[in-house]
């Protein structure tokens, strides 16, 4: 679900009694037993907050890319409650917009803005 900082911030202060927006909000459902053991789940991303990071990094598409990647590594089990896992789970992320881009299914012009 693509929603605005507003929304957002309602979902995070309703589900983790936080008030205040984030960039992406996860959450993953565990497979209901005695069916299929996969597992599905929910992004809710901010693209007030893509927009404003995005412009301000140049990166505007990147920046949305990097939103949903950073959801599905939530979904996929990965936490970023120490910064040691918030690098590692960056590494993963901007590994899988990397890969995607060299498979064609990002365009050419989505790349990875420069650290400043």
């Amino acid at each position: 679900m693509l929603v605005d900082d507003e929304s957002i911030t309602q979902t995070n202060r309703e589900y983790f009694g936080e008030n205040r927006p984030t960039d992406v909000i996860s959450f993953r459902y565990d497979p209901i037993p005695g069916e299929d053991e996969s597992w599905s789940g929910d992004l809710v991303i901010n693209v007030d907050r893509a927009v404003s990071e995005g412009t301000a990094r140049g990166k505007l598409d990147y920046e949305l890319a990097l939103y949903i990647a950073h959801g599905f590594d939530h979904l996929s089990g990965a936490e970023d409650d120490t910064p040691e896992k918030q690098k590692k789970m960056r590494t993963t992320e901007t590994a899988w917009l990397r890969t995607a881009r060299a498979e064609g299914l990002l365009t050419p012009l989505l790349s990875q803005p420069t650290e400043t």
